[in-house]
């Protein structure tokens, strides 16, 4: 194993294109790197643990969208460190290292795609791929001030991907501007048509902007700007989220008593959704990986050793009602958003937190980071995470979403808006 600057790569080679000189080659030129959960020929995939590395053979075939991007005329330069079977989105890795976050050195990078994000931050490649089932790909793109993409569950392949949970796992990628976001996505997203449409309405997600450690005023002053200059002022809607939820989503009603009491500064709607994903996320972790857990007993870093421990012990008691409440919340989100419109929150509701932090210290944060990432996971739906610049030294950032399968509209909407950002951050 092999480190670079920054840390971010646990494992260096060269995947050179294998298109030919008569195929369209849209990446050509573009380098990349991936997360060390993509399978590569000859290659074995770690999935951020020695342990797992140690007992896994390497791969006989390399993953569909590695593939793909290497055809379309990209360079892979290598793999890039993760955190521990993707259970984190803190980034910290106690047997790799922790990559440093280039923009924030004292702060966490995000995880579990760090090195994926850093690699693009840091510019050792001109984008990359990670994955995000709970926000892996999001997460890190905010703490590193970069864009990512959570694609519409289901839409990119994830064949040659080590699996964490199939209900929410999506290969999502990085970029540092919206340009090659949307490249690579005319790659790996694979559309017939995709023709620029423009949104129908903005809705700006109140509730969800009042989870913000930082001054939420100043987020939704700068993307509000933004619209009205791009689109006109009758573009934007003010809702809250939680309450439109709570009212359209009856299954939900059964994780409604999990959450944190009447703190106000929670969301009760999005604590439930965030249980119940949590719920079928360990369920489907254990079908997974469980009998490699209890047979290797691997050597696990704090944090991660409790959360996969703990999933070993779910049961199938109310899987069915996440199903259910997958469902449930596509259709309501799809009505309320229509055929073009787009949904803003926060990213994540702070700035990346300090590096070895304890545990129990981000608790409050892990609760109100996952509320607000529930909202894509459980839905499917498409979710880039736009860089806004810098708050008191700090990297923030803004997410927009739409309904599944609307991933073109997205993009094209990103690129069109980061135009009008760059003269006001």
């Amino acid at each position: 194993m092999e480190t670079c600057e920054y840390g971010a790569l646990i494992e260096k080679f060269t995947l050179q294109p294998i298109c030919s000189s008569s195929e369209q080659v849209p990446l050509n030129g573009l380098t990349f790197a991936v997360k060390d959960i993509f399978d590569v020929e000859g290659h074995i995939t770690g999935f951020g643990n020695p342990d797992w590395a140690k007992t896994h053979s390497a791969a006989t075939s390399t993953a569909t969208t590695v593939l793909t991007l290497l055809k379309a005329g990209a360079t892979c330069i290598g793999k890039t460190v993760m955190d521990e079977m993707a259970y984190s989105i803190n980034g910290e890795n106690v047997h790799y290292g922790t990559p440093l976050n280039p923009v924030s050195p004292d702060r966490v990078p995000g995880g579990s795609s760090s090195g994926s994000a850093v690699a693009v931050g840091a510019k050792l490649v001109d984008f990359s791929l990670g994955t995000d089932t709970g926000g892996s790909v999001r997460v890190p793109a905010s703490y590193c001030g970069i864009y990512g993409i959570r694609p519409s569950h289901g839409v990119v392949s994830t064949a040659g991907v080590t699996p964490m949970a199939q209900s929410f796992d999506t290969v999502g990628w990085f970029a540092r501007d919206p340009l090659i976001l949307k490249q690579v996505g005319r790659v790996l997203l694979q559309s017939p048509q995709m023709k620029s449409v423009r949104p129908t309405n903005i809705i700006i997600a109140e509730d969800c902007f009042k989870l913000l450690d930082s001054k939420s005023n100043q987020l939704i002053e700068v993307l509000v700007n933004s619209v009205e200059k791009l689109y006109g002022s009758h573009m934007i809607k003010y809702v809250s989220v939680g309450d439109y939820i709570e009212g359209n989503v009856p299954s939900l009603k059964k994780f409604m008593t999990l959450g944190t009491g009447n703190d106000e500064s929670y969301i009760p709607s999005l604590l439930a959704l965030s249980a119940a994903m949590r719920l079928l996320q360990r369920y489907e972790f254990k079908e997974n990986h469980g009998e490699w857990v209890s047979t290797v007993k691997p050597s696990l870093g704090p944090g991660i050793a409790e959360r996969v421990w703990e999933a070993l012990k779910a049961t199938d008691e109310n899987i069915d009602v996440c199903h259910s409440v997958k469902a449930e919340l596509r259709a309501a989100l799809t009505a309320l958003l229509g055929d073009s419109g787009i949904l803003a929150i926060p990213t994540v509701p702070g700035p990346p937190p300090k590096l070895r932090s304890e545990t129990s210290a981000l608790e409050g944060f892990r609760v109100k980071a996952f509320s607000l990432l529930s909202i894509a996971g459980v839905s499917g739906f498409c979710q880039v995470s736009i860089p806004l610049g810098m708050q008191d030294n700090l990297p923030i950032s803004v997410s927009l979403l739409v309904k599944h399968g609307s991933d073109w509209l997205l993009l094209d909407a990103v690129e069109a808006i980061h135009k009008v950002l760059k003269g006001q951050i």
